[in-house]
């Protein structure tokens, strides 16, 4: 077409094809070759290193999780960059919201992953995810201030059901006391002060919780209230008679607590309440939630790549499609769904697919995020290559791993470079 000889087409073509052929098909041929090899190389084992995909639990478990991957991973992260583009063609600050959610692609994988096993952490003093969770779980049920409280030495309480019971039944007019051991002292409810000794008083049941220990060298009376101990405020007791609570009461800041005349005869019981942990948050990268969660990380980054290449489709939407449905009738979710997802179907399959072939190849985020306790749960094809070629010295292996790896890429490519053509002669 240009007039140019083959020749001195093909010396200018000869530096980008030698480093095409280094680089790539060479690689890809030996990955090949080496695939129905053994360990050693020497030996040629058939179909064996490719029958271990499907027998190999490791290998299938990482199979199943690039399922797991391929079908949500790219369905959020275009979902979300759909909702995204359309959103911030309505707000006047919507340039800045696309920066700021574009900027994570700005972020390497590894630093992606060292970020996220920070908010991912079990701690909720360290991770963000577990701070945000305790904190809601927190507004609506508040854990005990005493979990680690038990009876000390000649304690009138014993165990049972995750509480405490009174040895014997109690009487009105009676003065009991219910001493525990075992909560650190900057551990104890804000609201708390020193022990009050109880008070009998008549055709009532009185009483006092409270730590019993006392902190120093000073010597405390072994059962009774001393001064320098304080009480267990906000402690419930119950009165229990013949299996059924008959009576209740929470103990004031010093411990003491009073039940009605109804008491009479029950045994006081400490509910197991009063000793629940204090919610710690989930186990974000254990067994069960780790490839959801390292998933949620990768959506963080790509959700703005995603966003920005439907935001550049949505540019081309003629306007006069989406004024005309408006004219007609159609409401805002109906013109979204019936218009403007309909036009952007082939941005939306590009990016989709775009995101299939990225996802296929994930390593970083699960290499980084999953501790070593669940990298098994959360292995994925790439890290299984890794470990099978690097930590279990299995080239044959992990050569038939790259292959299968590159036979799941290359349909969605194919994909990919047919709807690109066809566009391109649109």
């Amino acid at each position: 077409m240009t007039g140019t000889r083959k020749t001195v087409a093909a010396l200018f073509l000869l530096p980008a094809l030698v480093l095409l052929g280094a680089l790539v098909v060479y690689p890809i041929g030996y990955s090949v070759v080496r695939s129905f090899y053994d360990r050693s190389g020497d030996g040629f084992a058939g179909f064996d290193n490719y029958r271990a995909l499907f027998t190999d639990d490791g290998i299938r478990t990482a199979l199943k999780n690039n399922v797991i991957w391929v079908v949500f991973a790219p369905t959020v992260a275009t979902a979300l960059g759909l909702i995204f583009a359309v959103l911030t063609e309505r707000v006047r600050w919507g340039t800045a919201f696309k920066l700021v959610v574009f900027m994570p692609m700005a972020i390497s994988m590894l630093a992606a992953g060292i970020i996220f096993r920070l908010v991912y952490d079990q701690d909720p003093d360290k991770g963000v995810a577990n701070a945000v969770w305790v904190g809601v779980h927190d507004t609506f049920a508040q854990s005990s201030a005493f979990p680690n409280a038990h009876p000390g030495r000649e304690s009138p309480l014993v165990a049972q059901g995750g509480g405490f019971v009174t040895k014997a039944p109690v009487r009105t007019g009676e003065a009991v006391t219910l001493p525990l051991v075992g909560v650190a002292p900057d551990q104890m409810p804000d609201g708390a002060a020193p022990a009050a000794v109880p008070k009998a008083e008549p055709g009532k049941i009185t009483g006092t919780t409270w730590q019993d220990f006392t902190r120093g060298k000073g010597v405390g009376t072994l059962g009774a209230p001393d001064p320098s101990e304080q009480g267990y405020s906000g402690m419930r007791i119950e009165a229990v008679k013949d299996g059924r609570v008959v009576a209740s009461a929470k103990a004031a800041a010093d411990g003491t607590f009073t039940l009605p005349a109804a008491a009479d005869g029950a045994v006081l019981r400490l509910p197991a309440s009063n000793f629940q942990a204090p919610y710690n948050g989930l186990d974000w990268l254990g067994p069960s939630l780790v490839t959801p969660a390292i998933i949620g990380s990768y959506v963080w980054m790509w959700a703005g790549f995603a966003m920005v290449l439907i935001a550049a489709g949505l540019a081309g939407v003629p306007r006069e499609l989406l004024e005309a449905a408006r004219v007609d009738g159609a409401n805002e979710w109906q013109v979204f769904r019936r218009v403007t997802v309909p036009l952007l179907a082939p941005v939306l399959a590009v990016v989709a697919v775009t995101l299939m072939i990225n996802v296929l190849k994930v390593f970083d985020l699960v290499f980084i995020i999953a501790p070593g306790s669940s990298q098994d749960d959360a292995n994925v094809l790439a890290l299984e290559l890794y470990r099978k070629g690097f930590s279990e010295d299995q080239p044959g292996v992990a050569s038939a791993i790259a292959v299968f790896l590159l036979l799941l890429v290359i349909p969605v490519m194919w994909f990919n470079v047919r709807r690109l053509r066809r566009e391109v002669r649109r």
